[in-house]
């Protein structure tokens, strides 16, 4: 049995569904199918769920949503429609877009999340219906029935509950089950959404859970890239790859995967095939186990991300100092703030952040209680830094690879800010400032491939 997943654009209109269901009917073992909410078409420019989360909005500002409403109900009747699904059957999505805001929510957070909830949730339901009117077995499957429950509105998957009840869940040789992705349920049966990419994290908790031999990933694309095809024309394809190099490439913007979507996919081994609606045939790119993937080059892939920001402390026998980090550490806890890295020399060290997860007021804060608290010598604040993945499995004690990737950014003229290498060997991290990140990017990319 496959776990197959299908990303907006695969189910965007009514011409794509039916590519779905062609691919469906190409292998039987594709027997649980993952829905996102109709992404993006060309006569349609605005996703579902942006849709619906602009008509959460009006409905919390008591706004008129007669133009969101009847927008939201043309997507999923135009696919209908491509389909002849009968009208009394299908009516039953139209009415839940008008109850949506007639229900009591416990907040507004709760209101946001049911509503966004609903592109995948209706988009289920909707494939479901088609099959079954082409005479199909199909069942449509609500993530309450399984237990996938949150804790409050971060949600955290209650692990235990959910794959126990996976475990038991019953699969029928002749039927296909279709979960609607991006959320799950807490434990008063409201909805919570996962992160934006949660559709992947559904598919691979039920790949983990109902013990998948396959978690298939069907987006737009026939390959994983070796680079960002925006900066170089026609990368590389990367055909095999590991989980570790696929986890890396995705922390530094790899957009196939959030880093945190394939964990539960990780934990069971099961492989996991992406490939692209369009083009169902080709081979796609497989992520597996290390142990299993025979690297084909010595560099897999490179990512970047200019989404970082870096505070830079220096103060003689720092290393001498027992307690500074903690100390640190300390300050950062108080402010609710996470850090990325933080690599250090015998005088001085860089505390890497996330832009995204502290704001102007917390710098502040946090650079007023380091002042105060640890009396460095210098305190520095870098709004534009990036960082660079270089990774393959194909460097592991391989003489020279760090050569390679540094010397075309001398020949640029590219100031390295930063470099660490994991202890896996399988990944080299580069700072650069964020002006430098796509030449860097390009300049590395033609050297190795």
């Amino acid at each position: 049995m496959k776990v197959t997943k299908f990303g907006g654009s695969s189910l965007a209109t009514g011409a794509q569904f039916e590519r779905v269901i062609d691919i469906l009917n190409q292998d039987e073992s594709r027997q649980v199918i993952v829905t996102s909410a109709p992404g993006k078409a060309k006569e349609f420019p605005i996703k579902v769920t942006d849709l619906l989360i602009r008509y959460a909005n009006e409905t919390i500002n008591d706004e008129d949503a007669t133009e969101t409403v009847l927008a939201l109900k043309e997507r999923y009747q135009t696919i209908a429609d491509h389909f002849n699904l009968d009208q009394e059957v299908f009516q039953t999505i139209p009415d839940q877009i008008d109850q949506l805001a007639n229900h009591h929510y416990r907040s507004y957070s709760y209101l946001r999340a049911a509503f966004a909830a609903h592109g995948e949730y209706l988009n289920a339901q909707l494939l479901t219906l088609i099959l079954q009117a082409k005479g199909e077995k199909a069942v449509f499957v609500d993530p309450k029935q399984l237990h996938m429950e949150t804790d409050a509105t971060t949600a955290t998957l209650n692990e235990k509950a959910t794959y126990r009840d996976l475990g038991a869940f019953e699969i029928k040789d002749d039927t296909r089950y279709i979960f609607p992705g991006f959320f799950g349920y807490n434990d008063r049966g409201e909805m919570v959404t996962f992160s934006r990419g949660g559709s992947d994290i559904t598919g691979a908790i039920l790949a983990r859970g109902l013990m998948a031999e396959v978690y298939e990933n069907f987006t737009d694309v026939s390959a994983i890239y070796a680079v960002n095809p925006r900066l170089v024309s026609h990368p590389a394809a990367i055909k095999n790859m590991s989980y570790s190099e696929m986890r890396e490439l995705s922390y530094a913007g790899f957009a196939v995967f959030h880093d945190e979507a394939i964990i539960p996919a990780i934990q069971a081994q099961v492989p996991i095939n992406v490939k692209n609606t369009n083009d169902p045939t080709a081979p796609g790119t497989w992520i597996g186990p290390a142990e299993q993937n025979k690297p084909e080059r010595r560099v897999t892939g490179i990512a970047a991300s200019d989404n970082f920001c870096a505070l830079y402390l220096h103060r003689y026998l720092l290393n001498k100092e027992i307690g500074f980090t903690m100390r640190i550490l300390k300050i950062l806890d108080r402010h609710g703030v996470p850090y990325e890295h933080m690599p250090s020399g015998i005088d001085d060290l860089t505390i890497i952040f996330n832009k995204k997860s502290l704001n102007k007021e917390q710098i502040e804060q946090i650079q007023t209680d380091i002042e105060r608290e640890l009396s460095p010598d210098t305190m520095a604040w870098h709004d534009d830094f990036a960082i660079i993945m270089v990774v393959g499995q194909g460097m592991i004690n391989r003489v020279g690879a760090f050569t390679e990737i540094v010397t075309p950014l001398k020949d640029a003229g590219i100031s390295l800010q930063m470099v660490n290498q994991g202890a896996s060997e399988i990944s080299i991290m580069l700072g650069v400032e964020s002006k430098d990140v796509d030449n860097a990017v390009k300049a590395i990319y033609h050297n190795i491939f």
